[in-house]
This record gives C-alpha cells, sequence and structure tokens, in this order.
C-alpha cells in the first residue's frame, strides 16, 4: 500500500511508455501509463498484461489482477487516474495462470472487494495452483491464493450501481477462462466493449488436445462465441493479442466492429493447426 501510493503520486504523463513492438513475454510486472480508454473504461494495468477498470457512480470494478508483482503498479494507476482503492468494489478475471491472477489476493486486501469467478476458477484461485485439466499444468506456477471468491455463472449479469457486465463461459486456454461484455459511453456515444480472454491453444509436453474431445469441442464453441460478442472495441489480457498499445497510442483503430470476428478467425486457425500437427505428430 505504501509502494502504491508513492507510485501513485506520479502523474500519468511521467509514466515511461511501454515499447509497442516489445516481447510480449517481457513487461508482465512493468506499469503502463494508466489511460481513460472510452468512456467509464481505464487501462490500469502493466506493459505486458493487461488490468481494467471499468468506474460507476456507485464504484468500480477491476478486472485481472496481473502477476504477484504487480498490484503496486496497478494501484499506483488507479491513483493516478484520481481513484481510491476502496472505490473498487468488485474484483472479476479472465483465466486463472499467474501472469493473470498472481496479483488478485493482494488487490483483494488492499481494496477489501470480493473476487468473482466460474466454478472452475474459483477452485484454481483457492488454492493458487491448477491441476492436470489445465492444457499448461506442467509448466504453470502458482501464485498467492485468494480468499474471497464467489462463484457466478456463465451469462451472468454482475452489476453494480449503473454498471452491467455479463459474464461469458469461455474455457480452451483454461477450463475456467471467462471474458467480459459491457457497453460504455461518451459525449452521447455508445460502443460495445469486449474483453475476450485468451485463445491460444498451447499446453505443456504432456497435454494432446485430441485426447480430450469435449475439450476441443468446447473451444470450439467459445471460439464461435467470441465471434458473436457485441464487438466495437476489443481488449485483451495480453495487449500484444490485439495490438492495444499501439491502437491506445493512436496508430492503429480503436475501435473496429469486425476485431472480435479477426481475433476469433485467427484463434481457429492455430487451434485446428495445433490438431493437425498432433495428428502428425509434430506436437505432444
Amino acid at each position: 500500500m505504501i509502494l502504491s501510493a508513492v507510485l501513485g503520486a506520479a502523474a500519468a504523463s511521467e509514466v515511461p511508455q511501454c515499447p509497442i513492438n516489445a516481447d510480449p513475454m517481457q513487461g508482465w510486472s512493468d506499469r503502463a501509463p494508466p489511460r481513460k480508454i472510452f468512456g467509464n473504461t481505464y487501462y490500469v494495468g502493466t506493459c505486458g498484461i493487461s488490468s481494467i477498470l471499468i468506474v460507476g457512480k456507485q464504484g468500480a470494478i477491476l478486472i485481472d489482477g496481473a502477476t504477484d508483482k504487480a498490484p503496486a503498479a496497478i494501484e499506483a494507476n488507479i491513483h493516478a487516474l484520481g481513484f481510491k482503492l476502496s472505490d473498487v468494489k468488485l474484483i472479476l478475471g479472465t483465466h486463472d495462470h499467474s501472469d493473470h491472477a498472481g496479483g488478485l489476493a493482494q488487490l483483494q486486501r488492499d481494496t477489501g472487494a470480493p473476487v468473482l469467478a466460474r466454478a472452475p476458477a474459483a477452485t484454481t484461485l483457492r488454492r493458487g495452483a491448477s491441476d492436470r485439466g489445465d492444457p499448461q499444468f506442467g509448466q504453470l506456477e502458482k501464485f498467492p491464493p485468494v480468499a474471497k471468491v464467489r462463484v457466478i455463472s456463465d451469462g451472468q449479469a454482475v452489476t453494480l450501481g449503473d454498471l452491467k457486465l455479463t459474464a461469458h463461459a469461455t474455457p480452451g486456454h483454461t477450463p475456467g477462462s471467462t471474458s467480459w461484455t459491457w457497453r460504455s459511453c461518451e459525449n452521447g456515444k455508445c460502443v460495445d466493449i469486449a474483453y475476450a480472454d485468451s485463445l491460444t491453444a498451447i499446453s505443456d509436453k504432456q497435454y494432446r488436445y485430441s485426447d480430450h474431445p469435449e475439450y476441443v469441442a468446447a473451444f470450439r464453441h467459445t471460439i464461435d462465441t467470441v465471434a458473436s460478442f457485441p464487438c466495437d472495441l476489443l481488449l485483451t489480457p495480453h495487449p500484444a493479442a490485439s495490438d492495444m498499445l499501439a491502437r491506445f497510442n493512436g496508430t492503429a483503430p480503436l475501435i473496429d466492429a469486425s476485431a472480435c470476428k479477426t481475433y476469433s478467425l485467427h484463434a481457429r486457425e492455430a487451434l485446428e493447426h495445433r490438431l493437425a500437427d498432433e495428428a502428425n505428430g509434430k506436437a505432444p
């Protein structure tokens, strides 16, 4: 808390810009400049991992906590934008890996807000570790367990005063993967925002997707689901996955009604390529 307050004293303009073309595996705990994305939606994450703040009349909702080293940066960004940690009344997540869930326990302690997650993710968050149901299990790091986790369901509307976000079950990258959609308005213009979870079909050396046909079917359904989102403005847990930094800086369109369809198309191609590699003995 003390460190985040000190960091938060710096104006947003004083935070170094993130390198746009950096390796996606870098900058996961490095503070990014906080910024307004659109309307009541703000970026408070790191250079390599997103954390999104949606602010309403009765408080704010925070999505994703980045790594266990990132809470000070996220909290500093919340302060720098003129908000208080006590404004955060609910914390949501996308998927339960250490690079996105590692900071949730600290953020929960500092804000007092409960964490909301679908049942598969809630189990992982409470113990701070995944199990063999996760394709990447063998290469995943543990993270601080989260104490207060409320279970939500697919399609559930999460409300806080005038805020309303919808949870979408999007299993594939992890069994508990969840995406979020909401509507944000600015100067009389309203857009549908989709925070679509990661759709990459990657695994450890032991897991073969083709050995789990039901999981593959669910993954394909997820890709269809994301393609059908109300989606004028796409956000993703890894900024590099949707060119977010370039879009924030104005070198690419921030708003693109075809973005979720394009994101899903690339995911479908990658999943089918992975399955073909498994069939040809080129993948585990």
